[in-house]
């Protein structure tokens, strides 16, 4: 492979912001695996957001790619699967396995697809210090009737629309709007966009704690939500405390810990066989590795209001923000109801 632009390159970023900026690009924040796709000739190369290959988990994708991409050139998008007319995040996850059997059968089964959104380089023509405006026409044109399953994602410069998809494209499992200055050149690995999320908040059971890096101080609250049969399952985490504020919780946390866990409701968490039909802290992935699982169990007594953008399925799509202590919430209150429900939107109209 010989391009101007070589791998493995990081992606230019967004930082968030609370509104939707004037006077640039809007495109929908796409919630999948960011790739930048290589092509030279017969050669495709997939490149995760840290420059770590993808080319073997989506085998569908780099084939498709071979003939829908210009014979050079390099495309900055993101990787996605479909399920029911939305996005799937956890169908995305279970591409990255060790067998290729297993790959394969998956990438015949549900098949990713590929959006595009940006023109690293076209030829012999590195574009990295082109203005967007440019690279986006650039883009168009090379893409011009492209076809599934690589797409060309969606941009305006019409705020008021961005502002419509903000709001009808979550029910697609899309997860936002991101902004780009028209004159931006492409930075790799630096935040230089805008990106735009949903932020709601809801009131959770405190049932443990997960240790710091650090040390033996608070890293996250493990979280969690009754469902309609009255168990407590667990939702996700939430973290980004100070280092003062990490120490303090373990302290004020102390009186509700349970060592040994006998009769928490996540007490079975070590047990493999539990997580089949229970959400619980701990559930093995590829993405843990050999990371430490373990953590504290505490009596689920204690409420907490968290910031979390969305859900994907029965849990927090990203680490939820806390908020403020509820010591007027009853954890049993605590259940799925009062999670705010997207209107559906099918995903085929976002690609149409």
């Amino acid at each position: 492979m010989d391009l101007p632009v070589m791998p493995p390159i990081k992606p230019m970023l967004a930082k968030a912001v609370k509104r939707i900026p004037p006077g640039m690009q809007y495109e929908a924040k796409w919630d999948g695996f960011r790739a930048i796709a290589h092509r030279d000739g017969p050669e495709v190369f997939l490149g995760s957001r840290t420059g770590k290959p993808l080319t073997r988990y989506f085998p569908e994708v780099a084939e498709a790619l071979l003939t829908r991409l210009p014979e050079r050139c390099v495309v900055d998008g993101e990787i996605v699967v479909e399920h029911e007319g939305r996005l799937d995040f956890d169908r995305l996850t279970e591409r990255i396995h060790p067998a290729a059997s297993r790959v394969r059968m998956l990438a015949e089964t549900n098949p990713a697809r590929f959006i595009a959104f940006d023109l690293l380089a076209l030829g012999d023509e590195a574009l990295l210090d082109t203005p967007l405006a440019e690279r986006r026409a650039a883009l168009e044109h090379t893409l011009a009737g492209v076809t599934a399953p690589v797409h060309l994602a969606p941009a305006t410069r019409d705020p008021e629309l961005a502002a419509r998809w903000f709001e009808q494209y979550e029910g697609a499992g899309l997860d936002g709007v991101v902004a780009k200055p028209l004159d931006l050149p492409y930075r790799p690995d630096e935040r230089l966009m805008y990106k735009i999320k949903h932020e709601r908040t809801a009131d959770v059971v405190v049932a443990g704690y997960r240790f710091h890096k650090s040390g033996p101080v608070v890293g996250s609250l493990l979280l969690g939500l009754y469902d309609g049969q009255g168990a407590l399952q667990h939702v996700g985490v939430c973290a980004a405390f100070t280092a003062r504020r990490r120490a303090e919780l373990i302290e004020e946390l102390e009186p509700l810990r349970m060592d040994p866990p006998t009769g928490h409701p996540w007490a079975a968490w070590a047990d493999t066989s539990a997580h089949a039909s229970s959400r619980l802290p701990g559930a093995p992935s590829r993405w843990s590795g050999k990371k430490d699982l373990s953590w504290v169990a505490l009596r689920p007594e204690r409420v907490c209001e968290v910031g979390y953008d969305h859900m994907e399925g029965d849990r927090f799509r990203h680490t939820a923000q806390f908020r403020r202590w509820r010591p007027d919430r009853a954890p049993e209150s605590c259940g799925y109801a009062q999670l705010e429900e997207p209107v559906s939107y099918d995903l085929s109209a976002v690609l149409a």
